[in-house]
C-alpha cells in the first residue's frame, strides 16, 4: 500500500531533545529587556538572577534547606563543577548507561583518578541499583537522554547513606518528582524541559553538599570557574544571583519566561501532565507499528522525556536520510538519535511540545519509513 504524504503537519515541529522546543506562545519580543546592556551586578542583573532562582525553587519545590546556583558551562559545567569540588573524600561508584554517564565515567577515573567502581548497563537498559554501595559517593543520571531510559524513581537511594548522591537530572528535572531528601547535589540546564537557552548550568546542594565543601579539600587545583568556596567558606554569593563569571542576561531573560509559563500551566504537576500526555501520544503511535519499538524496552525505566525509538531493518544510513525527509517537509526537525547510540529515532516529549503535534508526527513517521524504504 502507497502512503500518500499527509495533508496536516505538526503546528510546532520541534522535537529535538535539546536545545528543546520553547514554551508555547513564545516569541523573542515577551521577553523582558531591561536587564540587557547591565552590568549582571547592577541591582537590576542581580535581581533578575534571584528571581530565576526563586522562581525554579518554586516550581521545583525545592526545600529552604537546599541552595540553588546558576553556573557556567551547561549541566556539563555544574556536573563538572560538583565532582571535581566534592569527590575524593570517600570511594566513588558511577552508573552509567548512556553517553553522558559514560563521560562521567571518564572524567572521575582518567582524570580525577580515583579508581570508582563503576556499575555499567547498555542502551536502552539500566544497572542494577540494588548493587549500590551507599557507603561510597554515588554519581547517577536520572534520565539517559540518549538512551532513553530512566531510573523509576528514588527509593532505592539509601536514606542512611554515608555518602553523597550526584543526580545528573538535566532532561529529568520539571518531568518527574525529584524526591530532594535523597539527593545531595543534582544538576540540570534550562535548554531541556523549560526550553531555554543554552550555556548555563543549575547547581541545587543540600546540606550533605554543603558539609563536604566545607570539611573537604581536594587534592587537585581547582580553575577558577569551579570555586564554590572563598577564604575558607562556602561561596554564598553563587546561590543570590552573584554568579562566578558573567551570564547571558538574555538567557535569564528567557528562562523567566519559561518559569512564569511553567506556573501558568499548573507548575510541576501541569508540566509533568503534559509530558506524561507526550510520552502517551507517541507510545500509542509505536504500539500501533509493527516496524517500530522502544529502546528501552521496560516501561517502568523508558522515559517520558527523551523518547528513544527503534526502526525496523534501520542503519545509521537509513536514519540520516529519514531524518532529513522530515525536515525538508517541515514536518518534523531533529529527530535522529544521538551519534552515539543504536541508530533509531529520539523524540523530545517534554513540556514545552503540544500533545497535537506529537499524534501529527504519526502519519509522516509512515509516509518517511515508506519513502526511506524505497
Amino acid at each position: 500500500m502507497t502512503i500518500s504524504k499527509p495533508a496536516a503537519k505538526p503546528a510546532r515541529p520541534y522535537f529535538s531533545s535539546g536545545p528543546c522546543a520553547k514554551p508555547p506562545g513564545w516569541e523573542a519580543s515577551k521577553l523582558a529587556t531591561e536587564s540587557l546592556g547591565r552590568s549582571h551586578r547592577a541591582k537590576i542583573g542581580k535581581s533578575r538572577l534571584q528571581l530565576a532562582i526563586d522562581l525554579m525553587r518554586d516550581v521545583l519545590q525545592v526545600p529552604d534547606t537546599h541552595r540553588i546556583g546558576i553556573v557556567p558551562g551547561s549541566d556539563t559545567g555544574a556536573i563538572e563543577m560538583a565532582m571535581w569540588t566534592m569527590l575524593g573524600a570517600r570511594p566513588v561508584t558511577m552508573l552509567a548507561w548512556e553517553s553522558f554517564g559514560e563521560g562521567w565515567v571518564t572524567d572521575v577515573n582518567k582524570q580525577l583518578k580515583l579508581n570508582a567502581t563503576v556499575l555499567n548497563a547498555p542502551y536502552g537498559e539500566i544497572p542494577d541499583l540494588s548493587a549500590v554501595d551507599f557507603s561510597n559517593d554515588v554519581v547517577f543520571t536520572w534520565n539517559g537522554t540518549t538512551s532513553g531510559a530512566r531510573v523509576p524513581n528514588g527509593d532505592w537511594i539509601a536514606d542512611d547513606r554515608e555518602g553523597l548522591t550526584f543526580n545528573d537530572a538535566t532532561s529529568a528535572v520539571f518531568a518527574y518528582d525529584m524526591p530532594w531528601d535523597k539527593l545531595d547535589v543534582t544538576t540540570f540546564s534550562w535548554q531541556k524541559v523549560l526550553g531555554g537557552e543554552g550555556a548555563h548550568g543549575v547547581l541545587i546542594l543540600g546540606p550533605r553538599a554543603v558539609e563536604r565543601l566545607e570539611s573537604y579539600t581536594p587534592a587537585w587545583p581547582l580553575p577558577k570557574v569551579f570555586r564554590l568556596m572563598s577564604k575558607g567558606a562556602l561561596a554564598e554569593g553563587v546561590f543570590k544571583g552573584e554568579t562566578i563569571n558573567t551570564p547571558s542576561m538574555l538567557a535569564v531573560e528567557d528562562v523567566i519566561f519559561a518559569l512564569e509559563w511553567a506556573k501558568g500551566v499548573g507548575g510541576l504537576q501541569g508540566l509533568m501532565r503534559r509530558s506524561d500526555a507526550n510520552a502517551a501520544a507517541l507510545g500509542k503511535i509505536v504500539a500501533e507499528r509493527d516496524w517500530l519499538g522502544h529502546l528501552a524496552a521496560d516501561e517502568a525505566t523508558r522515559s517520558k522525556t527523551s523518547v528513544c525509538l527503534t526502526v525496523e531493518g534501520a542503519d545509521e544510513a537509513f536514519i540520516k536520510k529519514f531524518a532529513a525527509l522530515l525536515e525538508a517537509e517541515g514536518a518534523a526537525y531533529d529527530i535522529a538519535g544521538y551519534r552515539d547510540a543504536p541508530p533509531g529515532l529520539r523524540i523530545w516529549c517534554g513540556a514545552t511540545v503540544d500533545t497535537a503535534d506529537i499524534e501529527a508526527l504519526g502519519p509522516w513517521l509512515d509516509w518517511a519509513f515508506q519513502e526511506t524504504k524505497a
